[in-house]
C-alpha cells in the first residue's frame, strides 16, 4: 500500500523538497521538520494529516510565499516564487466583487498581457469547462459558494499553470456540491495534464482524487508515510469508493491519524502532569 518518499522515476520531478524545515515566532514554534518528497509532471498529490501538521505552510513554501528555514526547494529547477507557472486556489474563491464572473477571469489574463479579444475568448472557454458559461455576466454575490469556487478554479487555470496548489478548496461547501466539484476537478486535471498539490482533511476526498497521498504527522510536521493510490481510472466514471481497496486504504489512513492524535494527547497530558520535565519520558525526580 505504501510507497517510498523518493521512488526512482524516469521523469524528472516538477517539484522537489529535500529536508525542508520551517519555524515561526523566532524559532519557538516548529512547523515542519525534515520534509522530503517530489511531485512529477501531471501528478495529483494530496497532503493529509491532523490539524497543525504544516500542510498549508508546505503549499506556501512551494508557491514561494514563505521561505523554508532549512533544506532545499526546487520548482521547475529553480527556487520557488509566485508566478504564472504556479496557481493557487484557496478555501474561499477570493473573487473581485466589482467584476463580473468573466471579468474576474479576464483580470488574471490582463495581468499576463493578453489582448482584450483573447481574454474574452479564453474566459468563455474556461467558464464552459466548469459549467458556468451562462453566468459570464453575473457578479460574484449572485452565485452560490460552489459556483464561486468554480470561477476561482477557472481563474487559476486561465494562466495555464504547470502546477495548481489547492488549499482545502471544497471544505466550506455542502456534500453534494463537493461531490460535483471533485468530479469536475478530476476531469479538468485529466484533460490538462497539470500537476496538482491538494490539501485536505477529508480522507475519502484524498483517496478519490490522488495518485499519491503524503501523510504528515502533527507539529512539527514530518512525513509519516507516502501512500500510492492504485485505483481504476477514470474515477469520475466509476466510483472507487465501492471497491475493497478503497475501504482498506481509508481504514489504514484513519488508523494512522487516530494513533497520531492519541499519542499527541497522551504526550500533552504527561507534559501537564510533569511541567518541569524536559520530556515526558524523563522519570520524575525523587
Amino acid at each position: 500500500m505504501t510507497g517510498a518518499s523518493n521512488r526512482p522515476d524516469a521523469v524528472a520531478p516538477l517539484i522537489s523538497l529535500s529536508h525542508v524545515g520551517k519555524s515561526f515566532k523566532d524559532g519557538k514554534v516548529r512547523a515542519l521538520d525534515d520534509v522530503s518528497f517530489d511531485v512529477r509532471p501531471g501528478e495529483f498529490i494530496s497532503l493529509v494529516g491532523p490539524s497543525g501538521c504544516g500542510k498549508t505552510t508546505l503549499l506556501r513554501i512551494i508557491n514561494g510565499l514563505v521561505a523554508a528555514d532549512e533544506g532545499e526547494v526546487r520548482v521547475m529547477g529553480a527556487r520557488p516564487r509566485p508566478g504564472p507557472d504556479l496557481a493557487m486556489v484557496f478555501q474561499s474563491a477570493r473573487l473581485l466583487p466589482w467584476r463580473t464572473v468573466a471579468g474576474n477571469i479576464e483580470f488574471a489574463l490582463a495581468l499576463r498581457g493578453h489582448s482584450r479579444k483573447d481574454r474574452a475568448s479564453r474566459a468563455l472557454g474556461l467558464l464552459g469547462a466548469v459549467g458556468l458559461r451562462e453566468f459570464a455576466d453575473a457578479y460574484p454575490h449572485e452565485l452560490s459558494g460552489g459556483m464561486q469556487q468554480r470561477v476561482g478554479l477557472a481563474r487559476a487555470l486561465a494562466v495555464e499553470p504547470k502546477v495548481l496548489l489547492m488549499d482545502e478548496p471544497f471544505a466550506a461547501l455542502d456534500a453534494m456540491t463537493r461531490e460535483v466539484l471533485r468530479r469536475e476537478l478530476l476531469q479538468l486535471w485529466s484533460r490538462r495534464g497539470i500537476a496538482i498539490v491538494f490539501v485536505t482533511h477529508d480522507i475519502d476526498e484524498a483517496i478519490l482524487l490522488s495518485q499519491r497521498i503524503v501523510l504528515l504527522r502533527p507539529r512539527p510536521g514530518r512525513i509519516d508515510e507516502i501512500v500510492d493510490v492504485d485505483l481504476p481510472e477514470p474515477r469520475w466514471q466509476r466510483d472507487p469508493r465501492v471497491l475493497p481497496a478503497f475501504a482498506a486504504m481509508r481504514e489504514h489512513l484513519w488508523q494512522r491519524i487516530h494513533d497520531m492524535v492519541r499519542d499527541g494527547a497522551e504526550l500533552e497530558e504527561l507534559a501537564g502532569a510533569f511541567p518541569n520535565l524536559d520530556s515526558p519520558t524523563t522519570p520524575p525526580a525523587a
